[in-house]
């Protein structure tokens, strides 16, 4: 969700085999009753191997487009890639991953899930509602829970980043910028500085600002500037797109404003 640049290294193409598929399975058959797999945000749990049972790093998930695109993190590096679905077992094409170093245990726990998903024979998909295991020919398996999607509307949105569609950057250090949409049709929140309400009309992809109420305080300059970019919102209508637990604010002159669902 989040818009800003990641500078890569050389782009690693991983052959993997994998199970999940556009329904749900179970002792051995497809199953119609539980969550189809695709769609979802899956958190990967933990990961075993040999029989000893290792916990993912926060951040580690899965996700499968109904088209067959697949997309997550493997507990340090994001990946993506294609899958195909043949009843409850699944395989995945070349997977291409980012390149960035973490500390020691998750980039364990990433090796060992690439090792693990690198089994040629494929895994098997079972789901029991809100869970999937994934299960390789080796019985090594991975284990992983349905995480639901942030509401756009009751949310409080932790502003991340400022940009555009090409780069963005972090919000300076102090600037606590944050927005809920309420159910009685107002935006609440702090820009940096101030805070700041408005009417807010939320329709097809849109949310209408009215003009802003702030209180009148004065920070450093870096807050203000960050919240006279916030404040370029109000009095517009800005497009918004939800990703899971994120979500993007563009403005009429293309300022995309990032933010996640605070824990």
């Amino acid at each position: 969700m989040d818009k800003q640049r990641m500078t890569l290294g050389v782009l690693t193409l991983l052959p993997l085999a994998a199970a999940c598929g556009t329904q749900t399975a179970g002792s051995g058959s497809a199953r119609t009753e539980t969550a189809p797999v695709t769609g979802v945000h899956w958190t990967v749990d933990r990961l075993t191997v040999d029989g000893k049972a290792v916990r993912a790093p926060s951040g580690a998930y899965l996700k499968i487009a109904d088209d067959g695109r697949v997309s997550g993190n493997l507990g340090c590096n994001g990946f993506g890639s294609k899958v195909t679905v043949k009843g409850d077992r699944v395989t995945f094409g070349g997977m291409w991953t980012t390149d960035m170093a973490c500390g020691n245990g998750p980039m364990s726990f990433e090796r060992s899930l690439g090792r693990t998903f690198a089994d040629k024979g494929g895994f098997t998909a079972r789901a029991d509602g809100d869970r999937l295991t994934l299960t390789a020919g080796s019985g090594d398996r991975i284990s992983l829970t349905e995480e639901k999607d942030a509401p756009l509307r009751g949310t409080k949105w932790t502003v991340t980043a400022l940009g555009d569609n090409n780069v963005s950057q972090p919000l300076p250090k102090g600037a606590n910028a944050y927005f809920v949409l309420r159910a009685d049709g107002t935006f609440d929140g702090r820009l940096g500085c101030n805070h700041a309400s408005a009417r807010a009309t939320v329709g097809d992809g849109h949310i209408t600002l009215g003009p802003a109420r702030t209180t009148r305080m004065m920070c450093q300059d870096s807050l203000m500037r960050t919240e006279k970019t916030l404040l370029g919102l109000f009095d517009s209508k800005v497009t918004y797109t939800l990703d899971h637990r994120g979500i993007a604010l563009t403005s009429e002159n293309g300022t995309v404003v990032s933010a996640v669902a605070a824990e």
